[in-house]
């Protein structure tokens, strides 16, 4: 009984989001070393975390400003400049252009994106949580870790379960659902998401990859006791769904198999 992403925020919201959360990661890199490793990320320095997220955020400015067609480009089309300073300079500018390109287009608007909902909107969600993310990359880069705003973590929860990590199968595809149903409680917003881990199989016609492996569906409360629960605040739940904490931060009770293929369904990296 699989249920869609519904969104906790408002569209103002969240485009509020997408320029507090740059201006703060931009305001934690401006006084990091360069070659700071990114602790969740340790591929890159903090050179490349910032260059990561100016190429998204110029990436998607083009989608929005080019709706509904598709992208021509890919964000490593950016060039990158010689140098640090140049570079922050470049994040401000293609930061603000994203904002400005959102706040001039209606979130119901047609727009290309890799998720099923094909809408500025979906971008208006993904961006706060791209922001929101990579200030928390940023900080921990910097050494000066800040609170994650609880409701804005508590979507981003949903929307790593039920975008990131899972979501219904697209029509090439089908999902095998397991038999344990894993309650999420979020203890600082008293609210709970519902999850079924299980099976993805299919190939994708653009790519011919094909997947056979683990999922998770976001579904409706099915009434029944959980066979487990995973605990923790919002901010907390967040960063571990993104790999950003380790499972420490989160409280898990239960049957263990249950929580194994949660776990098996979210084990997987996301930049």
């Amino acid at each position: 009984m699989p249920t869609p992403t519904t969104p906790c925020i408002e569209y103002p919201t969240y485009l509020a989001a997408i320029r507090r959360e740059s201006a703060r990661f931009g305001e934690a890199l401006a006084t990091c070393d360069p070659t700071a490793r990114v602790p969740s990320c340790p591929d890159w320095d903090a050179a490349d975390l910032l260059w990561h997220l100016t190429c998204v955020q110029s990436f998607w400015t083009g989608i929005i400003t080019s709706r509904p067609a598709p992208p021509t480009e890919s964000p490593s089309d950016l060039p990158r400049p010689a140098t640090y300073d140049a570079m922050l300079a470049a994040f401000a500018e293609h930061s603000a252009a994203l904002v400005d390109a959102l706040a001039l287009a209606d979130p119901a608007d047609a727009a290309w994106h890799w998720a099923p909902t094909q809408t500025v909107g979906t971008s208006y969600r993904r961006q706060a949580h791209e922001a929101l993310i990579h200030r928390l990359d940023a900080e921990q880069a910097a050494g000066l870790v800040t609170p994650l705003d609880p409701e804005l973590a508590a979507d981003g929860v949903l929307e790593a379960l039920d975008v990131m990590y899972g979501g219904d199968a697209p029509d090439w595809g089908r999902i095998e659902a397991g038999p344990h149903h894993v309650r999420v409680d979020l203890t600082d917003v008293g609210r709970s998401i519902w999850a079924r881990p299980g099976l993805f199989f299919g190939t994708e016609p653009e790519s011919g990859h094909t997947y056979d492996g683990p999922h998770v569906q976001v579904v409706a409360d099915p009434g029944d006791a959980p066979a487990a629960v995973v605990a923790g605040t919002a901010a907390d739940l967040d960063a571990w769904l993104w790999r950003r904490l380790d499972d420490s931060a989160v409280t898990v009770t239960g049957d263990p198999a249950a929580y194994a293929a949660l776990h098996a369904a979210i084990d997987q990296p996301l930049d």
